[in-house]
């Protein structure tokens, strides 16, 4: 096999062998996250807690109420569940506020000054 086929079977391979790993982590004063049963509760600030299916075949480990472990053996369904819950309040430039995958660097702007 070449090309597409063979990193798709491949990928598939090494999902099963080790599966995929993604890693958040929750900054900002009482954000939050916790897992009640098969659903992920996150409080982001916002004025209601945010509540998230987690899907058949992901694994979502939550430490320290700040970190998130998100696993399984499906990379798409890794890399989709992963921006499906930092999409809900994305890393700001201003404070830093967000949810963040582990290692991404976030762009920090300076405020408006007085003049």
């Amino acid at each position: 096999m070449y090309g597409t086929a063979r990193s798709v079977v491949a990928g598939m391979v090494k999902g099963v062998t080790d599966g995929y790993v993604k890693e958040l982590e929750i900054q900002g004063v009482g954000f939050k996250a916790n897992l009640k049963g098969s659903q992920l509760d996150l409080a982001l600030g916002y004025s209601h807690p945010i509540v998230m299916e987690i899907p058949v075949g992901i694994k979502i480990t939550v430490t320290d109420q700040t970190k998130l472990k998100v696993e399984g053996a499906d990379k798409q369904l890794v890399g989709a569940v992963t921006a499906e819950i930092r999409g809900y309040y994305p890393p700001e430039p201003y404070k830093g506020k967000g949810v963040r995958i582990v290692g991404e660097r976030v762009r920090r702007k300076e405020g408006k000054t007085v003049a």
